[in-house]
């Protein structure tokens, strides 16, 4: 059995924190390769060292002193190391920092600072191989990572010391340049890493107990889910669902590796794990998996009597691409359809669509509704439930919320109802209610 453990910014944001990872990597022999992201928040007020290192290339991008911000920064990583006895010399490799602070200095190795200094006393004080991410993390010239070169790499690294810990985020160029992933990254550094040494179980620990059944700003206190499908993963995280972006999950997708996603303030706590399928068609077990949505969307219905749906529909959806519009669901009648899309994205243009749909498709009518939100009850198990369908319809009907259009998804997995945006929260509530409780 094989492990590679992400940590996150919370997870090493101070002392305390790193005692809480040195535990739940020593109560398991398989975590032998450790990912981790640089110091988050200690509490509300606190600032992220991230963020602070950005803060720092503005202020020499505008020529003016960052002393306060790199002593603070500096303050942190001293505190942990003298917290908890290391030997490491942070102030020495600071004071070289420093002395490269000038507006030369890319934001991208600047910044990648912060994990930098994370992992190398994270390493020390688990006993860890430190391994810098320039040295396995490589980048083509086209800005994405070689992932030939870059698993051969991770894992001549992890065969030849028997314990690994990388920082995340960012690699190497190949000019020699440092190189960060978007905001996140260290999510993806992750993901390759247990890819490249084809792990078991990849795991993913935060500050929650895996992926919630609904937002917690609208459900007081929701259940974590147990398990679920990469499947229902894609569906959750489409309709707006705090998860994981899909480029950290796709290198443990492809190659068939479950992700669990647990709390480190929290590590008896089993999480969510995410596999690629699974059999469990009892008929005791809830529905529903999740329930998540988006508000603010519009509808465009177009009607035309004795449609050639195909060509006409066709000719509109070529309208919404050339406006750079993306379509989220259709709606077809007999003589009409309706296109739903985010009235942010398109803003201004909505005129011009509308528009140029008259011109182009000649319709009898062309008309537009605003103020929509979208609603996803997400389950790989509907497909083996008669009525599931009914019994939403009916609770939603019950609570007074007016369904304006309904979508199911081909594969069955989900099933969106658009309701007005000042009925989003009672929908979720009444679905969350109605089916997990």
């Amino acid at each position: 059995m094989l492990k590679v453990a992400k940590f996150g910014g919370s997870s090493v944001a101070g002392p305390r924190q790193f005692e809480k990872v040195k535990n739940i990597v020593e109560s398991d022999p398989a975590r032998r390769l450790v990912v981790v992201s640089a110091a988050g928040k200690r509490d509300k007020d606190d600032h992220k060292i991230t963020d602070l290192l950005y803060l720092c290339h503005a202020h020499l991008m505008y020529g003016v002193s960052c002393d306060d911000i790199v002593n603070t920064i500096e303050d942190r990583f001293v505190e942990i190391k003298e917290a908890l006895n290391l030997s490491y010399d942070v102030k020495n490799d600071f004071e070289a920092l420093k002395a490269r602070l000038t507006k030369d200095i890319s934001v991208d190795e600047l910044v990648s600072r912060g994990e930098y200094f994370t992992a190398r006393l994270m390493a020390e004080y688990l006993g860890f191989q430190f391994v810098d991410a320039a040295d396995c993390f490589f980048f083509g010239l086209d800005g994405q990572i070689d992932r030939e070169k870059t698993d051969a790499a991770i894992k001549e690294a992890l065969d030849k010391y028997e314990k690994v810990l990388i920082p995340g985020f960012y690699g190497k160029l190949p000019t020699g340049r440092i190189k960060t992933m978007s905001r996140g990254g260290s999510d993806i550094s992750g993901a390759i890493a247990s890819a490249a040494v084809d792990a078991d179980v990849y795991e993913n620990w935060t500050d929650v107990s895996g992926i919630l059944m609904a937002d917690p700003r609208i459900v007081n206190e929701p259940k974590s889910i147990a398990k679920l499908t990469y499947a229902e993963l894609r569906e959750l995280s489409f309709m707006g669902a705090s998860v994981l972006h899909e480029e950290s999950i796709l290198p443990v997708k492809e190659r068939g590796i479950a992700l669990n996603i647990r709390n480190t303030n929290e590590p008896e706590h089993p999480g969510t794990m995410i596999v690629e399928s699974i059999d469990d068609n009892s008929q005791g077990e809830k529905p529903i998996t999740g329930i998540a949505g988006r508000k603010n969307f519009s509808i465009i219905t177009v009607c035309k009597r004795n449609i050639n749906i195909n060509e006409t529909l066709c000719q509109a959806l070529a309208i919404f691409d050339r406006y750079k519009v993306n379509v989220e669901h259709i709606n077809l009648g007999l003589d009409s359809f309706a296109v739903v899309a985010s009235t942010t994205a398109m803003g201004d243009s909505v005129y011009d669509i509308a528009s140029d749909i008259k011109k182009t498709c000649r319709p009898d009518r062309v008309y537009m509704q605003e103020g929509l939100a979208l609603v996803a009850a997400v389950g790989r198990k509907m497909t083996f439930r008669p009525g599931t369908s009914g019994r939403l319809f009916k609770a939603l009907g019950e609570n007074g919320v007016n369904i304006r259009i309904i979508a199911q998804g081909a594969d069955e997995l989900s099933i969106i109802v658009g309701v007005e945006n000042e009925q989003f929260e009672t929908a979720i509530k009444v679905l969350y209610e109605g089916f997990t409780e």
